[in-house]
């Protein structure tokens, strides 16, 4: 397989204190639509129309991705633990 070469950003490419970009408002709207999908104690405090800059962008969407993981982690251990129990329960019937 060929590797390409992908240059480096310039040092002036992430600007936190840029305007947010249209491309960039609508991945904040995405991701509030995802948020509020969420229970209630993932949720932020962050107001999405009061974010202004990149870097305001930048921790909004950073939050949001990183209650999206722990909420998929939460479930998948809970999920774990009600699976644990279900065999427990099923082994301790069938030894009666």
């Amino acid at each position: 397989m060929a590797v390409i070469h992908v240059p480096r950003p310039s040092k002036d490419a992430g600007d936190p204190n840029r305007p947010v970009s249209s491309l960039l408002r609508n991945q904040i709207e995405h991701l509030h639509i995802a948020e509020r999908r969420l229970p209630p104690h993932y949720h932020s405090d962050i107001y999405v129309n009061a974010i202004k800059t990149e870097g305001e962008a930048a921790a909004y969407i950073r939050h949001v991705t990183e209650a999206i993981h722990k909420g998929h982690k939460d479930a998948a251990a809970r999920r774990t633990k009600a699976g644990r129990a279900a065999r427990k329960s099923s082994k301790v019937k069938g030894t009666k």
